[in-house]
């Protein structure tokens, strides 16, 4: 009987080496794991892309065409979703029309400031935001009051404007198709008196007078006629600067789902994302 009990004994302690051996062996194989995939993806900035919005029909075209156009997989949260830590994703999107949460001012500035890819898109420019701490100094940004003839910000919707190429650039360049040639001249633009490739958009909706500062690379100008015949050029509609050790860009279309399925304008954005600086 002794016996029988000693042997009982041995087997469950062999039994239990057995499974301390193999939890060990699944942890290792964990860690590997994490070394292997996750890790890489958080230190070199993912392959995903968050989009933080609060209106999501355009951005869920923006999504798709990241996804059949690049292979590009996307997120699309609210302000409240906000994930605390956003080095792991390869951009992130702001397309805001509304007030603009402090905490994700904070977490977009300081995203693109330790070395992430920030799009600002439309409306994430907007008189909404002047009461935030520091995003339109952040972005080199003022919205002057007063007349717009006199130099105030004013938008206006719904509207046909043009968007002009002020720029040769990876960004609008590569895959992109312009479809009309305009004229244009301001006095801040290198081609006075030129005809520059573009493309229109309707129903649309244009921001007069971004008075922007700080050293940017100006990429698109717009053109837009209003109802008095005034007639306003300018080299706004987009840019991008350094941000920090990462950079941000701003975009001024994207007022409505047609104006993320222009091709053109769609192409503008996927290059920005998968441009290698």
């Amino acid at each position: 009987m002794s016996a029988r009990i000693a042997r009982r004994f041995v087997q469950s302690i062999q039994r239990l080496s057995y499974f301390d051996e193999l939890r060990k062996l699944l942890l290792m194989r964990a860690v590997v794991l994490w070394l292997l995939i996750v890790v890489p993806f958080i230190c070199h900035g993912g392959d995903g892309v968050l989009i933080v919005a609060d209106e999501f029909p355009a951005m869920e075209v923006l999504a798709r065409e990241l996804k059949e156009e690049q292979g590009i997989d996307s997120r699309i949260i609210k302000q409240v979703e906000m994930p605390s830590v956003l080095q792991a994703y390869r951009s992130v999107i702001v397309y805001i029309h509304g007030k603009l949460m402090p905490s994700v001012e904070r977490a977009c500035i300081d995203y693109a400031n330790g070395g992430g890819r920030l799009l600002v898109l439309h409306h994430s420019i907007s008189s909404g935001k002047r009461t935030n701490e520091v995003w339109f100094d952040f972005l080199g940004v003022k919205l002057a009051e007063g007349e717009a003839s006199r130099g105030g910000y004013k938008w206006i919707e719904p509207v046909t404007y043009q968007v002009v190429k002020l720029a040769d650039h990876f960004i609008t360049t590569n895959k992109v198709l312009w479809p009309e040639m305009v004229d244009y001249s301001t006095e801040q633009s290198q081609n006075k008196g030129h005809r520059l490739s573009g493309f229109t958009l309707r129903d649309s909706e244009v921001y007069l007078n971004h008075q922007l500062s700080g050293k940017k690379t100006f990429l698109l100008g717009f053109k837009y006629k209003d109802s008095d015949g005034t007639v306003w050029m300018q080299n706004t509609a987009g840019w991008y600067q350094a941000a920090g050790k990462g950079v941000v860009f701003y975009f001024q279309p994207g007022h409505s789902p047609a104006d993320f399925e222009n091709p053109t304008f769609a192409r503008l954005l996927l290059n920005t994302i998968i441009w290698r600086p």
